[in-house]
Formats: C-alpha cells, structure tokens, sequence
C-alpha cells in the first residue's frame, strides 16, 4: 500500500535507536506513547542536523499531540505501531497489517487520503464511531515488519511474511497483555494477508488474544491452502474489490533450492473456505474509502458484527 529516501543512507545515519522500554502493561500506556514522542522529537531533531528536512517534517508530523506510538522506529524505512482510541478500556481493538511499499515516508501519505495506513486507520476509526456512536474501539495501525517494495524480488516470495508473523504475534500477545477482555479482529491487506497467514499458521509464541474475526482484502496469496490451516477459532473473511488488479496475480507458489516463490492460494477461492465479506467495486487502495461497501463492512466486522447480516 504506500517518495522515499535512499536507505543506505538513511541506515548509515546516526539516527538514534529506539529506546528501551518498560514491558508493556495497561498501567504503562502513558509512559510508553509519552517516551515514544520523546523519540521521534529526537529523530527529528538528529535528521534535520544531517540535512534531511524532508525525513525531519515527516517525523515532526508523527510528534503532533495526541498520536499515541506503541513503538516507534525512525532508522531506514522505519517502523511505527500506532493506537487511535483508547487500548485499554475498549470493548473491540482492530489491527490493521499494510502491504508493499509501507515505510515512514508512505505511513501518513500514499495517494488519495485512505490509501496510506495511517489514512486507512482513520477512515475505519470514523466509520466505526458512525456505526456504533457508543462503542468503545481501538484502532491499531501496525507497521511492524520490514514491508517489501514493489518493484523488488521480495515481493513475490514468503521472506517477509515469514519474518513479520512472529512480529504480529508478538504485538497480538501485547494487546492481550493490556486489554485481556477485548474482541481482537485483524484486517490484512495486499502482501500484509500473507503476513498475518504467517501470524496464525505459526507454532512458536502462539500466545493469543480473542480473536475474534481476521479479513483478507486485496490479496496477493496467503501461504496456507486453506482457512482451516490458521489454527484459529476467528472467523475468516476475504474480500477483492471488483476494480483490484491484484485479480490477475498469478495466486500459486513453487518452492525451489530452499525458495519460495509467489504467495500461494487466493483466500477468495471457494476451496479456501473463508467468508465473502463484500468488497464492492473498489480498486486494491479503496477498500478504506470513506462511503464505501467495503469500508463499512470493514468495520462491521471490527466491532464483531457480521457484515452480510448486520442492517446498521
């Protein structure tokens, strides 16, 4: 999903580390997204020293006040793992996985307003608070892995979806950790589908929160053959809007001297056992748009409410 600075130069930088935090509990929230704009003010800062003022306003941009930063990493392409609502106390959490060419630069803008992760959180957030005004939600924006670009090999192999499950898993178990009582959906996109079928089909640090619904929107392939081989009790949805190009993705995968190629099944396939959500008419970056099908089915399911039944 998502101008981008070179990052050999970026990762030669003296860009600061992240710092190290407390583990993360609801009693720790405030310090912890206090710290991270403690952060992020400090990347800035060092990039503007180095001359990068276009990285500099960006990373301002991220220090705005009340952005809330479960982690926060400003080297390279960076990795930021943004809350809108209230983690804690909310009755539903929503974590939403990008795709190819998500990195600091693309996070808060990628074309039209929805497109970018950040854009497409917001959007979801509103149309959760339109649907359901008293209901108490959390959007998760998780960029959390190292996204491939798309003009690259890495995005027609399994790489890094295999090194972002652990990664979604690790931050699934951080939600359970603050918020053990909320309905946890996940909402994967494009090459982020993949990932979450790596999260899910995994065996290692399968520690859990209620999981209640994961949707697969635009997918390239999921890895797994079928719906059955997450290992998860959540309901499973797939979706392609009837404008995606990603349609003509050859969705299949051959491995080869220790490789795999392509991503696998289509989870829109009837063999693969997921449940339509309907994703109207879109193209690969609309399934946030404001208005439409999609979107509000998204969001139906966000708040644990089936889309083809639900009269909202």
């Amino acid at each position: 999903m998502f101008l981008t600075i070179a990052a050999v130069r970026l990762d030669s930088s003296p860009i600061p580390e992240p710092p190290r935090l407390d583990a993360v509990r609801a009693d720790t929230l405030a310090d912890r997204y206090d710290a991270n704009h403690r952060y992020i003010a400090d990347a800035a800062r060092a990039a503007r020293q180095l001359g990068d003022d276009g990285r500099a306003q960006r990373l301002a941009a991220f220090d705005a006040p009340g952005r809330q930063f479960l982690s926060f990493d400003a080297r390279g392409d960076g990795q930021a793992v943004e809350v809108l609502g209230d983690l804690a106390r909310a009755d539903h959490v929503v974590v939403m996985v990008p795709g190819s060419d998500t990195t600091l630069d693309t996070y808060d803008h990628f074309g039209a307003p929805w497109a970018s992760l950040h854009g497409a959180a917001e959007s979801l957030s509103a149309e959760t608070r339109r649907l359901d005004p008293d209901g108490k939600v959390a959007v998760v924006a998780w960029f959390g892995y190292p996204a491939p670009r798309t003009l690259s090999t890495d995005i027609v192999t399994t790489s890094r979806a295999e090194d972002g499950g652990p990664r979604l898993r690790s931050l699934l178990g951080s939600v359970r950790k603050i918020n053990p009582s909320a309905q946890v959906a996940m909402l994967c996109h494009s090459y982020g589908t993949a990932v979450c079928a790596s999260a899910l089909s995994g065996t290692a640090d399968r520690t859990r929160p209620n999981l209640k619904d994961v949707a697969f929107l635009g997918s390239p392939g999921v890895i797994v053959r079928s719906a059955s081989d997450l290992r998860t009790s959540a309901r499973v949805w797939a979706g392609r809007g009837a404008q995606d190009w990603i349609a003509g993705v050859p969705h299949t995968s051959v491995a080869a001297f220790g490789v795999t190629v392509g991503l696998g099944t289509d989870p829109t396939s009837y063999d693969f056992g997921a449940r339509d959500f309907g994703a109207g008419a879109g193209g690969h970056s609309d399934y946030f748009k404001p208005g439409s099908a999609a979107l509000r089915h998204l969001a139906l399911i966000g708040i644990g409410k089936d889309p083809k039944a639900a009269h909202v």
